[in-house]
């Protein structure tokens, strides 16, 4: 049976295989993570690696892990949490995810199947600091869309230019392809100013200012103020309605239901 080593400290083995097996997947790929070369590598018997890790699984698996760490010290590095251009830090953002997995791109792809609980905990952590900068730009008035389509659309254009990176032959890469990808996915989520456009009818834009300005979730027994956590409930979901519809015209035909007639 594995066992977890969690003095993961520079000198400890566990340490060393997982570092040893990360030197080895980005020199020659999955195939050269053997248990037999890892534990050379690591200058351990492979044992070590089964009672640690349990198996080559279970080595990919904190290999993920230890790739989670790094990709989020580097976004932790760089993040402002008082940007003063939102949209720029947007990009700065972007840029980091794509550069981590164009340069690495074994670790990445190993970081994208993983599915332990290391791995999730630290791919949740990555979100955080997505929805993070998502809700900076709807509380500046920024988004065009929902902030849930907003995120999704960051990570499907990031995610989509590493693998056409890679899946293009290196002869025909064109650096210029991230660019304008990025610039797409800016122009997507984001309006040219903080304001409701010429043309655009109802108060979705401001909805998803207040939206962005409410306390979390988590946050609201201690933040609440003048709101109980019912009341923001529903402040919530009315915003969150508004923002989705663009705050179009309803029907206001006189139902005797919505009156309790």
């Amino acid at each position: 049976m594995a066992t977890r080593d969690t003095t993961d400290t520079t000198d400890s083995p566990r340490r060393r295989i997982v570092e040893a097996a990360v030197e080895l997947l980005e020199s020659g790929g999955p195939d050269a993570v053997s248990t037999r070369a890892v534990a050379a590598a690591a200058g351990m018997q492979p044992p070590a690696i089964y009672r640690l890790f349990g198996d080559k699984e279970g080595l990919l698996e904190a290999v993920a892990e230890h790739g989670y760490a790094q990709f989020l010290e580097s976004k932790r590095a760089l993040l402002d949490p008082e940007p003063q251009d939102a949209v720029e830090d947007l990009r700065r953002g972007w840029d980091t995810v794509v550069e981590f997995g164009i340069s690495r791109p074994e670790l990445f792809a190993v970081m994208n199947r993983a599915t332990g609980r290391g791995a999730d905990l630290a791919h949740r952590a990555g979100l955080e600091i997505l929805h993070g900068r998502v809700r900076r730009l709807a509380a500046g008035g920024w988004l065009r869309v929902g902030e849930e389509l907003a995120a999704q659309i960051i990570q499907a254009t990031g995610r989509g230019a590493v693998i056409t990176w890679h899946s293009t032959p290196p002869e025909r890469r064109d650096p210029a392809l991230l660019t304008v990808l990025r610039e797409a996915m800016v122009a997507a989520i984001t309006r040219a100013e903080p304001m409701v456009p010429a043309g655009e009818t109802g108060p979705a834009a401001a909805a998803r200012a207040l939206r962005a300005a409410l306390p979390g979730e988590a946050d609201e027994a201690g933040e609440a103020g003048v709101l109980s956590e019912a009341e923001l409930h529903l402040l919530r979901e009315w915003l969150t309605r508004l923002a989705a519809d663009g705050g179009a015209p309803r029907d206001q035909t006189y139902r005797r239901e919505d009156h309790g007639a």
